[in-house]
């Protein structure tokens, strides 16, 4: 049986139908639609917070954040998180800062920003990596303190709660992703999250191509989601703290089964309620790295180099940053398989496979 790093989950095929039926009854199914309100509705109860907006993914979320924000020059940035994080900034033609991590969470390490603020510098734009928090309240005084704009990748946050508030609500904008790999997903999607009612107006437009009916205010994209995404979304909701508590019962097998090998792993903050998103391990180097996951694939399963490479090191960008806890961690991490439908006999297998090789 073919074990992958990560697994979509789908809903009864029944409850999913009972929404194309209403779908096809009402045949609205994109601009607005009923499920995509109800959606957006339910979400902003869930974060806690005054206005979201559902998107088609998570990257177009990141873009519109950057445009609504009227960013153009320097964003200070993480070289450690998915790639997206730093094309959105170059898709905007701004100019990707990269901060070094703190070796403990992998977060951007937030006492290594201000000597990359320069005059040019508007905003910070930090990844919440595996669903740990970045450090929220230093980097908020250090944003007002420089008159900076602070955007939260919150790709992996959801169901994450930091002194009991949504990961998701920090920031002048988070971000997240609602991609088919994600705990909660939308099949496709996104969703930006803001309380700045100014910003919210921005946003609005900047998703539906800058208008509303006749009327034209701004530029825009089409970065809206459809009635049939938003019904997915919608079927999975109320089971997420089912899926977190399966993970975290998982994640406690992988913790027990790997101990003997003492592995680097991130640490997740005090005051905080975790999803269990991901189960990364750094090896003592790539060799190694390299055997175990030819050794799992061997076995027909399959782990990822999440993340790999540091994006300080992308190939078809040139930086000056040199970020060398990102660069030696993105050599040596994996991703082994983690999600709700995952047995404690897969964890034990993997776990076995990994301590041989």
């Amino acid at each position: 049986m073919k074990i992958n790093v990560t697994k979509t989950y789908l809903p009864p095929l029944e409850e999913y139908i009972k929404y194309l039926e209403k779908i096809w009854k009402s045949n609205w199914v994109t601009n607005h639609g009923p499920f995509v309100i109800e959606l957006e509705e339910r979400l902003k109860k869930v974060f806690g917070v005054k206005h979201l907006f559902f998107t088609s993914n998570g990257t177009i979320a990141l873009q519109i954040a950057i445009k609504a924000l009227g960013l153009k020059k320097e964003i200070i940035t993480t070289p450690f998180s998915y790639v997206a994080t730093t094309t959105s900034v170059l898709w905007e033609n701004c100019i990707p800062v990269f901060v070094d991590i703190d070796p403990e969470t992998f977060c951007m390490d937030q006492r290594k920003i201000e000597e990359k603020i320069t005059p040019d510098t508007e905003a910070i734009l930090a990844t919440h990596v595996y669903g740990i928090p970045c450090a929220v309240e230093e980097i908020e005084k250090i944003a007002k303190k420089h008159r900076l704009k602070v955007i939260y990748d919150a790709a992996h946050a959801f169901g994450t709660l930091y002194k009991g508030k949504s990961l998701a609500s920090y920031g002048d904008v988070s971000t997240l992703s609602f991609h088919a790999t994600k705990l909660f997903h939308t099949i496709e999607g996104g969703a930006i999250i803001t309380d700045d009612d100014v910003l919210a107006e921005k946003i609005f437009l900047s998703r539906s191509f800058g208008h509303i009916d006749e009327n034209y205010f701004s530029i825009g994209v089409n970065g809206k989601n459809s009635e049939f995404h938003a019904a997915m979304g919608l079927c999975l909701l109320d089971n997420i703290s089912g899926f977190i508590d399966k993970r975290k019962q998982l994640f406690s097998e992988y913790d027990k089964q790997l101990k003997q090998l003492n592995l680097l792993r991130p640490v997740v903050p005090k005051n905080t309620e975790y999803n269990y998103a991901y189960y990364p391990v750094v090896f003592k180097d790539e060799k190694i790295l390299l055997k175990v996951k030819a050794a799992l694939a061997e076995q027909n399963i399959f782990s990822r180099r999440y993340f790999y490479p540091s994006l300080n090191k992308l190939p078809y960008y040139f930086s000056v940053d040199v970020c060398p806890f990102s660069e030696s961690y993105a050599e040596r991490v994996l991703c082994l398989p983690l999600y709700q439908e995952l047995t404690m006999e897969d964890v034990v297998k993997i776990s076995h496979i990994v301590v041989k090789a």
